[in-house]
């Protein structure tokens, strides 16, 4: 039972990003070293995408009934929970003593990020109208990229100085902190949609999404989210860091340190962009921002030196924060009202294909034809993707 007195949704928005920030800044600490450790286990490129696609394997899994347990059990328990299960992940991983061991421990921290991103969503799409959804959304996931970006930096330099599982360490005790700060600091939002005449449907769970099955936009976006995190998952956090140690010869600090400033040029641009995304609509930023990560991507193929590759981080943290909010926005305007948790864990479900495919297939495509081509496929599927939204999907939102 949650004996909190009632938050504002603007104090609710302030606990939500200081979760995020921690849970996030765990999770990309171990960006330049995830592929790495892995490859101290004497595997292929293949099965190092493998340790990647067992995390977001889960994520795929739990993403729908994430949202079934958010609107039985609450969003408060649904985050706690995440943030428990996503701790013993983690520690799990710092003490692996095997490849197949490290990949057990990916799903189970895999399994805990899925509740704790879902959940989340849902909780701002509890306290938020469509009028304010892009700016709302956009500090959060303002937050959520900076801590991304960021924690590469730390994550290098614990790398180096204390050992490659020193990061996964580092990510579990963070997680237990978010429990904690679900548990003790977010208030319950599931009242607020229904105080807002947004109650809870009565529609069984297959009508719900039968529903979103029948909206061309939604699909559209949730198409959009799948490939841009196979791109990410499957080309940044996989094959960009081998890139960048073999072909430029960096260091995880250096590798790091680019990622960083991606983040803190993404950060600049967040706020702005979700502005934007609520006077001129969701389209208006998805589109172009999407597209210069397909350039980014590019970037990082045909880096020649470290400036050229701090170019391609800076393009890609600009990008992706740009466009973070807006497809997130987007989904739920197409959610008839009471179907936010539907709409939500069935976004992220889709998003989350990508996030198991993406690492396999770019890094069989990697060990196939070289890591070149990672980077390419995933610069033209961005692109067609794009194409195939900015000409088919509806707008869903626009002040006037």
């Amino acid at each position: 039972m949650n004996s909190q007195p009632k938050q504002s949704p603007r104090a609710i928005l302030a606990w939500m990003c200081v979760l995020i920030a921690v849970n996030q800044l765990g999770f990309g600490a171990v960006i330049p070293v995830l592929p790495l450790y892995a490859q101290s286990f004497g595997v292929p490129q293949v099965a190092i995408g493998a340790t990647i696609a067992a995390y977001g394997l889960a994520r795929f899994l739990l993403a729908v009934p994430t949202g079934q347990v958010a609107d039985r059990l609450g969003r408060r328990n649904a985050l706690a929970i995440g943030g428990a299960l996503s701790a013993f992940g983690n520690l799990w991983s710092a003490l692996a003593g095997s490849y197949v061991e490290l990949a057990l421990a990916r799903f189970v921290s895999g399994a805990g990020a899925g509740v704790v991103l879902t959940a989340g969503l849902i909780v701002l799409a509890d306290i938020t109208r469509a009028s304010t959804r892009g700016r709302t959304l956009s500090i959060y996931q303002g937050v959520f990229l900076f801590a991304v970006g960021i924690g590469p930096l730390p994550g290098g330099y614990l790398a180096e100085r204390f050992g490659l599982e020193a990061p996964f360490l580092v990510y579990g005790i963070a997680s237990a902190i978010v429990a904690a700060i679900a548990w003790f600091g977010v208030a319950e939002t599931r009242a607020m949609a229904t105080e807002r005449g947004e109650s809870t449907p009565v529609l069984p769970f297959r009508r719900q999404m039968l529903t979103l099955a029948r909206n061309a936009g939604f699909l559209l976006v949730c198409l959009m989210s799948l490939t841009g995190a196979a791109a990410r998952t499957g080309a940044l956090f996989s094959i960009v860091p081998v890139i960048a140690r073999d072909r430029l010869g960096l260091d995880p600090s250096d590798i790091g340190f680019g990622l960083a400033l991606g983040s803190v040029i993404g950060l600049a641009v967040t706020y702005p962009a979700g502005a934007l995304v609520d006077r001129y609509g969701r389209k208006a930023v998805i589109v172009p921002t999407t597209l210069l990560t397909s350039l980014s991507m590019l970037c990082f193929s045909l880096a020649p030196e470290y400036a050229w590759f701090l170019l391609a981080c800076a393009i890609w943290g600009g990008a992706s924060a740009a466009s973070a909010a807006a497809p997130s926005a987007y989904a739920v305007d197409s959610a008839p009202p009471g179907l936010n948790a539907a709409a939500l864990s069935s976004y992220r479900t889709i998003s989350d294909i990508g996030y198991v495919v993406g690492p396999i297939l770019l890094g069989w495509l990697g060990d196939a034809a070289g890591l070149d081509a990672p980077l390419w496929t995933s610069a033209a599927a961005l692109l067609l993707v794009t194409m195939l939204f900015a000409f088919v999907a509806p707008e869903t939102h626009r002040n006037r």
